[in-house]
């Protein structure tokens, strides 16, 4: 049984667990029921769909593990798609949390997340004022739950690029390290897509009347669309560090690059005096006067030497060696 929780709550105090094969709609207003499902069957959902009314485009949505977050309104009902993430390694591997919405009801379905609800439900329970509200209430707080796990994705991936900016500044990246950056930005795009769609449906929750959600939750939604702001703010911030990371990286190679050159055309310039002068003295030809002389070896070495030591000098005060 998939079946993570099933309880009903009267006043904002939860009264009893139901089980899931009598649940229903309560019939009071001070009432509700919230089921919570983690990777439920088809005849699980089609069973709650008999019960609830479900309608049959939003069971098919649950089912599937591909979908973007949206948010779709069925008659009285409420059908939202939140994308939750989650961290392993340098990958974010991404779930869904389907949410059917009534005023007397809210069924949770976690698809590829494997953080559950449990931790909040027990939170909200200490709270009977505020459970009260409603199941509007739960849905605003299951949203900025699933937000607030965005956060360590966010702040691990920063630590390991400011990691490697220090790293940069003492020596090259090597092709691990390039290759990861790479890996990161890109995980850090496909994210930031995610965050887009999260941040519409908050967005409409807020802005557009909708059944089963009173206009006294409105602050509570405007709450959760400020949350995804700073979320995405902090995302698109760590974007531009990873490229600014990156072109860092590449200037100062090419810095590195640049020097080495020089330092390659001084040597190259330094050697060019002792290869001209021996050329010279190694054509061989016969009215050639200074080869009968007693100290020209002599004088042809320190002629050379002279000229590169004082190349080197040059060279040297130059920065160029």
């Amino acid at each position: 049984m998939s079946v993570a929780a099933s309880y009903l709550y009267r006043d904002g105090r939860r009264v009893e667990a139901v089980p899931f094969e009598a649940a229903s709609i309560p019939a009071t207003d001070n009432e509700f029921i919230w089921i919570g499902l983690h990777k439920p069957s088809r005849d699980e959902l089609l069973l709650l769909q008999s019960r609830f009314g479900l309608h049959e485009l939003s069971i098919a949505d649950a089912l599937s593990s591909l979908q973007m977050p949206k948010l779709s309104v069925y008659d009285n009902q409420l059908f939202v798609i939140a994308k939750t993430a989650q961290l392993e390694g340098d990958h974010i591997t991404y779930g869904e949390t389907a949410i059917f919405v009534g005023k007397r009801y809210i069924i949770t379905v976690r698809n590829g997340s494997e953080r559950g609800h449990g931790e909040l439900r027990g939170r909200l329970e200490t709270s009977p004022k505020t459970l009260c509200h409603g199941t509007d209430y739960i849905l605003h707080a299951i949203l900025d739950f699933i937000v607030d796990g965005y956060l360590p994705i966010v702040r691990t991936i920063e630590d390991a690029v400011l990691d490697m900016e220090r790293k940069m500044l003492d020596a090259f990246l090597d092709r691990s390290q390039i290759t990861r950056i790479f890996k990161l930005r890109r995980e850090i795009i496909l994210f930031q897509r995610v965050l887009d769609a999260m941040l519409d449906l908050c967005g409409k929750l807020y802005h557009l009347d909708l059944p089963s959600l009173d206009r006294e939750a409105k602050p509570y939604f405007r709450d959760a669309l400020q949350h995804m702001h700073r979320v995405e703010t902090m995302v698109a911030s760590l974007r531009d560090v990873i490229t600014s990371v990156f072109e860092a990286s590449n200037l100062l190679e090419q810095q590195r690059q640049g020097t080495i050159t020089r330092q390659l055309a001084a040597w190259a310039a330094i050697l060019a005096v002792p290869t001209a002068i021996a050329g010279i003295y190694g054509m061989n030809f016969d009215n050639m006067p200074e080869l009968k002389t007693s100290y020209g070896y002599f004088v042809v070495l320190a002629v050379i030497a002279v000229m590169c030591i004082g190349l080197f000098i040059r060279f040297k005060r130059a920065r160029w060696i």
